[in-house]
C-alpha cells in the first residue's frame, strides 16, 4: 500500500465523524448497546467490536490499522509503552522451563525481563554476540521458543541478518521477536526477512513529538488475536484514545521528520568522522562499519541515531564535553523534533553498564534543528576537551 495513504487515510471513516480532517478523539470507556443480542455478539469478538476501550476504542483502532499497513503486518496491538508490547510478546510464547535467546546488550527493561525477572518461573535465557547466525544455532535447546533480535540495537548498533535467523528459527519451530525501533517500518520491515513478531517504542520516531510514551506490537492474525485475549486483556497495558490521537498526528509528518533526522545525522557524521578529538563513529551506514553492507541489504537508511566514542577516558573530560553543548538536550530515548545525547559515563554506577560499555561511548540524535547550528555546537564542545 502507498506510504502516503496509509500515513493519511487508511482507518480514517470521515464521512462516519462528520467529514472531520483530524480523526476524532472517542475518549469515553464503555460502549452501549441497541440489544441484549448486539452486546452477546460484540462479546464473542471483542477486538473487532466497540465495546469497551481497555479492549478497543475507535480512534485507538485507526492507529493499529496504520502501524499494521506500515510494518507489512497483518495486524497489530498498540500497548501504554514498549515495555509493555515487549512483554506481551514474550510471555505470549512461553511457560515455566522454557528457554529464550537474546542478543547482547539488549535494552535495559528487556534485559531485566529475560535476566532477572522470568527466573521465578524458571525461564532461562542465553545472551550471545548476535553479529554471527551460526551463534544461533549453537545455543537452541530442545527447550527453546523464542529468539529476541534487536536490529539494529539502540546504542552500539549492532546488526542481526533477520533473514538467516528467521530461517534457523523456522527449521526449529522458534518464534522471532524482532525491536525494530532504532529503524522506524519507514527503513527496515523485519517481516519483510521472515520475522515473526515486530516491536516497537512508539514514544520515538511513531510519535515524534516527545509527548507520548507508547509501544507497539505488529504479526499475523493469529498471534495478535491470540496475545489479545490473553496478555493484552490480563494485563491491562492499554493506551488512552488521547495519546494515540497524537500519535497519529505524529504520523502525519513520520516521513518528513525522519528522513531530515537521517539527512542531518549524515552531513554531521562526514564532518566528525575525522575530527582528532573522536576515537569512532559508530553508525550504521557509517563507511567503517564492519556491517555496512548487511545494513544496506536491510535497512533503507539508518536515521538521526548514531554514537561517537570520545578521545579520552578521563570522566571530567567527557561531562566537560556534554555539558558544554548549547543546543543538545541531555535526555534518553530519541525520535522527536529536539537533539539529545545520553553520555554512557552516566551509567557506571551500574554494575549493568560497567566494562560493558566504554564510558567515553556518547549516544547522538540528531533531531529537526539546522544541521549547521548543531555541527558549530558539537565542534565548540569538542574544543574545550
Amino acid at each position: 500500500m502507498n506510504l502516503s495513504k496509509i500515513l493519511n487515510e487508511l482507518g480514517e471513516k470521515r464521512h462516519e465523524y462528520l467529514n472531520a480532517v483530524s480523526p476524532p478523539i472517542f475518549q469515553t470507556s464503555n460502549f452501549s448497546f441497541d440489544s441484549v443480542n448486539k452486546l452477546r455478539k460484540s462479546l464473542k469478538k471483542e477486538f473487532e467490536n466497540h465495546f469497551y476501550t481497555r479492549g478497543l476504542n475507535p480512534t485507538v483502532e485507526i492507529l493499529r490499522k496504520k502501524m499494521a499497513a506500515l510494518e507489512k503486518c497483518e495486524d497489530s496491538i498498540i500497548f501504554s509503552s514498549g515495555c509493555a508490547a515487549i512483554t506481551a510478546a514474550i510471555l505470549s510464547q512461553i511457560k515455566s522451563n522454557d528457554h529464550i535467546i537474546c542478543v547482547q546488550k539488549p535494552y535495559s527493561w528487556t534485559n531485566f525481563l529475560l535476566s532477572e525477572y522470568l527466573k521465578k518461573f524458571n525461564i532461562k535465557t542465553t545472551f550471545i554476540n548476535g553479529k554471527n547466525p551460526n551463534n544461533f544455532k549453537k545455543a537452541i535447546k530442545k527447550n527453546t521458543k523464542i529468539i529476541y533480535l534487536e536490529s539494529p540495537n539502540s546504542i552500539s548498533f549492532e546488526i542481526q541478518d533477520l533473514n538467516k535467523i528467521s530461517e534457523i528459527a523456522k527449521q526449529n519451530n522458534i518464534i522471532t521477536i524482532c525491536d525494530n525501533s532504532y529503524c522506524s517500518p519507514l527503513y527496515q520491515n523485519p517481516k519483510l526477512h521472515g520475522i515473526d513478531i515486530i516491536i516497537h517504542s512508539a514514544s520515538k520516531y511513531i510519535s515524534g513529538h516527545s509527548d507520548v510514551v507508547a509501544g507497539v506490537l505488529c504479526a499475523n492474525k493469529k498471534i495478535i488475536d491470540n496475545i489479545f485475549s490473553k496478555e493484552f486483556m490480563t494485563f491491562g497495558g492499554i493506551i488512552s484514545p488521547h495519546d494515540a490521537w497524537l500519535i497519529l498526528r505524529g504520523l502525519r509528518t513520520l516521513k518528513l521528520r525522519v528522513d531530515q533526522s537521517n539527512k542531518s545525522a549524515n552531513d554531521i557524521i562526514k564532518v566528525l568522522e575525522n575530527h582528532p578529538k573522536i576515537e569512532k563513529i559508530i553508525y550504521p551506514m557509517h563507511s567503517k562499519n564492519k556491517q555496512i553492507e548487511l545494513a544496506k541489504k536491510q535497512m533503507k537508511k539508518a536515521g538521526g541515531l548514531f554514537s561517537i566514542i570520545l578521545k579520552t577516558q578521563n570522566i571530567n573530560k567527557i561531562e566537560k564535553f556534554c555539558n558544554s553543548l548549547n543546543h543538545f538536550l541531555i535526555a534518553c530515548s530519541w525520535g522527536g523534533h529536539e537533539s539529545l545525547i545520553f553520555p554512557i559515563c552516566a551509567l557506571y554506577e551500574s554494575q549493568n553498564y560497567k566494562h560493558k560499555m566504554p564510558i567515553n561511548l556518547i549516544r547522538i540524535y540528531i533531531g529537526l534543528e539546522d544541521s549547521n547550528l548543531l555541527m558549530r555546537d558539537i565542534e565548540q564542545a569538542l574544543k574545550k576537551i
